[in-house]
């Protein structure tokens, strides 16, 4: 007998070609654990709707916990047609009962929610992961000065804290991009069949619960050709990897040369087969990489999607493999983000030396004279006149001393425990305000 489910009404064996094509079995068995699951939870809704006989749901329910993963890929379509196969083998023509009132339309769009489903709740563990790592490192790191920056040029003095929360803030919205993409999916299409629905009296709500979902779908043609779903994670996930490719861009210049802030560990650096003394950020650099190629699957899936019309079609076999190739990605990115952050060293005094330079305080001064009722407008062009004096005669703001505009209180805003003290409003970098800005990140991240 052979494995594809269908094919009764031809003729002609599939030519070798075709199954090549169409085959998709050598990826979608990523799905058999919840292939295996649905048809459980199929075969004890057709008990209940009378269609199998409890010894029959037993037998068929006993074999498919049986199933175990193939050895090759080879001679099956697709995951259901080995699952079925595999069905066969155990319990003989009781296995084609199982398929009534069900299609591999809904089969496969259940599976690959359940799949998501799972895949969701992981990613969620490993962002929260991340983000308490990055929190906890703010608290440490709460008044540690560092230069911060626009147009990455030096611009005001932050702390490395704030660096930190910065990340946190970007990943407590991915992780409730996340969540909300999960309770939108929350749906089972079981029960939709090919694309009007099951002529079987089945009870879809229960069905649904009993697989862990939320509610059964609404409308069975939507059912089978929608991903949404799929869209919504690769669309978390390119977001999520856009933040970490931020992130890993900063570490890779704060770990240069140039700058020298930090130093990765050794045991998430490489070398240089040629240059004995490289330390080379490649983790950084392929979560960098791996961004780009997030936001290509997105654009893939959304534009394989764009013309579809109602309900399947194959072009939908497609959708799974940048899912696929998503999650393994993110399985590994994180889990190495996380334990970078963990263990990076920090040179505190390099870091506190170069936010403490004159260029990076001159906003100080400029508020300090502002203090006075100077307008601020006036005001920054007292101190952008000195700047410029002072880079000519390459002198700093405090070696250039007072002059006729410029008060010896105002040069004393040229200290960064100061400057950095000042900006204690809500969400602002002063020691105080990132301390308490950590542990709130830190509960906000437990919920």
């Amino acid at each position: 007998m052979t494995n594809q489910l269908w094919g009764g009404r031809f003729e002609a064996a599939a030519s070798e070609l075709l199954r090549r094509f169409n085959d998709s079995f050598s990826f979608d068995q990523q799905l058999l654990a919840e292939d295996v699951e649905g048809s459980i939870a199929w075969a004890d809704a057709l008990e209940r709707a009378g269609v199998l006989s409890k010894d029959e749901a037993k037998k068929t329910i006993a074999a498919l916990t049986r199933v175990q993963a193939p050895v090759a890929a080879d001679g099956y379509e697709d995951v259901h047609s080995y699952v079925e196969a595999k069905l066969r083998d155990s319990i003989g023509e009781l296995a084609g009962k199982l398929h009534t009132g069900r299609s591999r339309n809904d089969q496969v769009a259940t599976d690959l929610k359940l799949w998501l489903k799972r895949s969701s709740a992981e990613l969620d563990q490993l962002i929260t992961s991340l983000g308490t790592t990055l929190a906890k490192r703010a608290a440490e790191e709460n008044a540690t000065p560092m230069p911060g920056y626009t147009h990455l040029k030096r611009a005001e003095p932050v702390t490395f804290g704030h660096w930190c929360l910065a990340y946190v803030e970007m990943l407590l919205r991915d992780r409730s991009r996340l969540r909300d993409a999960a309770e939108r999916g929350d749906e089972c299409p079981l029960g939709s069949a090919a694309l009007s629905g099951t002529p079987i009296a089945i009870d879809r709500d229960a069905l649904a619960k009993s697989l862990g979902f939320a509610r059964a779908t609404s409308n069975s043609l939507d059912a089978v050709s929608d991903r949404d779903f799929a869209a919504d994670y690769l669309y978390t996930a390119s977001m999520l990897l856009i933040h970490l490719s931020r992130l890993a861009e900063d570490l890779i210049f704060f770990t240069s040369d140039e700058t020298a802030f930090a130093d990765l560990p050794d045991a998430l650096s490489t070398g240089s087969s040629r240059m004995p003394q490289k330390k080379n950020p490649d983790v950084l650099e392929l979560v960098r990489g791996h961004a780009g190629r997030s936001i290509g699957e997105l654009t893939g899936l959304l534009a394989l999607m764009k013309g579809l019309p109602l309900a399947y079609d194959k072009d939908m076999q497609l959708d799974k493999e940048p899912l696929f190739r998503m999650r393994a990605t993110l399985m590994l990115a994180l889990p190495a983000l996380t334990e970078l952050i963990a263990k990076l060293a920090i040179d505190r005094e390099r870091m506190k030396s170069a936010a403490s330079h004159d260029l990076l305080l001159a906003t100080g001064v400029a508020d300090a004279i502002a203090s006075r009722g100077i307008p601020f407008r006036e005001a920054h062009d007292i101190v952008s006149a000195r700047v410029g004096q002072a880079i000519k005669e390459k002198k700093t703001l405090r070696e250039l001393g007072t002059s006729d505009k410029i008060t010896a209180a105002d040069l004393a805003a040229l200290d960064v425990e100061k400057a950095l003290g000042k900006r204690n409003t809500f969400g602002g970098t002063a020691p105080a305000r990132v301390a308490e800005a950590a542990t709130v990140a830190v509960r906000r991240l437990d919920g």
